[in-house]
C-alpha cells in the first residue's frame, strides 16, 4: 500500500511539472506571432541599380502597358517642385497612376469602393547623386486593409502579383527593401466617406452640380486635379449596368507631397488621392469616398509635428469641400 502511495504522488507530481512546463511555454509561441506580424509594412519599395541610367519613368511606364494595365498618369514632380519651393532633393520624382480595367471591374461587382484604387498610385524616384532608382507601392495587405476586403480576395493578390512581376520586369535587377519604421495604430478614420441624397432616375443635373462646385473649391484650397477617370464608361463597355455613374478624381496638394516626400519619397503610394463618386442604380442618393491622411501617418509611422500638421489640414480643407457640397 506504501509502494502504491509513493507511485501515485510521484506521477502527480509529474503530471503538474508538466503542465507547468506546458504553460510556461505557451507565451513564448505568442510572442513570436506578435513580432512576426509588426514586421509586415504597408509600402512596398523596389530598388535597383540604375548608374548607366537606362530605367527611367517612361521605361517603368512601358512595362506596366504591355502588362496589359491603363497608365492615367505618369507626372513629373521634380519640376513644380523646383519651381515653387526653389529645391529638389531628387534628380527624379515622379508620381504614377494606373490600373487594369478588367481587374477594377471585376472588383466593382463586390466591392463599391474600389475607386479608392483605381487608379492605384506608386512614385518613382532617385535621389540626388544616387545611382539607384526605386518604385513605391502599397501591399495588398494595406489595400485589404483600407477597402475591407477579405486577406484572401483572390482578384486583389492576384492584382498584386501581377504588379510585383511588372516591376521585376522593368527592373529586372531590382530587390524590394523593407522600410525602417514600423505601422502604427491609425489616429483616425482609415477612409473618409459622404453620402449626398439624388434623384433615382434624373440624376444628371444633380451630379454635374456638385462636380461643378467641387472642382470649383479645389483651387482656392490648395488642390489640383492630376487626373481623372470615368470608370462608367469602362463598365458601360463591359456591360456592367451596376451603375448610373461611376467616376474617379485623382487629387494632389504640392506642398503636401514635396513636405512629406522629403522624409518619405515613398509616400507617392498614396498620392495622388483617388476620390470617387458613385450611384449605384435604383439608388437615391450618391457616395463619395478618398482615403485619409491617416493612412499616410500609420503606414509610414510619421509622427513629426510639422508633417502631421501639413496633413491634417489637407483632411480638413477636404472635409469643408465635401461636407458643404453634401448636407
Amino acid at each position: 500500500m506504501k509502494l502504491i502511495n509513493t507511485l501515485l504522488l510521484s506521477s502527480l507530481l509529474m503530471t503538474g511539472a508538466m503542465a507547468k512546463d506546458s504553460n510556461t511555454t505557451a507565451p513564448k509561441k505568442e510572442t513570436k506571432k506578435v513580432t512576426s506580424k509588426a514586421t509586415k509594412s504597408d509600402v512596398t519599395i523596389f530598388v535597383s541599380d540604375n548608374s548607366n541610367g537606362k530605367i527611367t519613368p517612361k521605361t517603368i511606364e512601358e512595362a506596366f502597358k504591355k502588362a496589359g494595365f491603363f497608365v492615367s498618369a505618369n507626372r513629373d514632380m521634380n519640376t513644380p517642385f523646383t519651381k515653387q519651393f526653389k529645391e529638389s532633393g531628387f534628380d527624379t520624382y515622379n508620381l504614377f497612376t494606373f490600373y487594369k480595367k478588367d481587374v477594377v471591374l471585376a472588383l466593382a461587382k463586390k466591392y463599391p469602393n474600389v475607386g479608392l484604387f483605381a487608379p492605384m498610385s506608386m512614385s518613382i524616384y532617385t535621389k540626388k547623386g544616387d545611382k539607384t532608382i526605386s518604385v513605391a507601392s502599397l501591399s495588398a495587405e494595406a489595400m485589404q486593409k483600407i477597402m475591407k476586403t477579405p486577406a484572401d480576395e483572390k482578384i486583389l493578390n492576384e492584382l498584386r502579383a501581377l504588379v510585383v512581376k511588372t516591376l521585376k520586369e522593368a527592373m529586372p535587377k531590382g530587390t524590394f527593401k523593407n522600410p525602417s519604421y514600423k505601422t502604427v495604430e491609425p489616429k483616425g478614420e482609415l477612409v473618409t466617406t459622404y453620402t449626398m441624397e439624388m434623384e433615382k432616375d434624373d440624376w444628371e443635373d444633380g451630379l454635374d452640380e456638385f462636380k461643378m462646385g467641387f472642382e470649383g473649391e479645389l483651387a482656392p484650397n490648395g488642390f489640383v486635379i492630376a487626373g481623372q477617370n470615368n470608370l462608367g464608361d469602362d463598365f458601360d463597355d463591359a456591360n456592367n449596368t451596376k451603375y448610373d455613374f461611376y467616376e474617379v478624381y485623382s487629387i494632389c496638394k504640392l506642398p503636401v507631397i514635396y513636405t512629406i516626400a522629403k522624409t518619405r519619397p515613398e509616400a507617392g503610394a498614396f498620392a495622388p488621392c483617388s476620390l470617387y463618386l458613385e450611384k449605384e442604380k435604383g439608388k437615391a442618393e450618391m457616395s463619395v469616398a478618398f482615403p485619409s491622411v491617416y493612412n499616410w501617418m500609420s503606414s509610414m509611422s510619421i509622427t513629426d509635428k510639422k508633417d502631421m500638421s501639413v496633413l491634417e489640414d489637407a483632411q480638413k480643407r477636404m472635409r469643408k469641400i465635401l461636407s458643404g457640397l453634401t448636407e
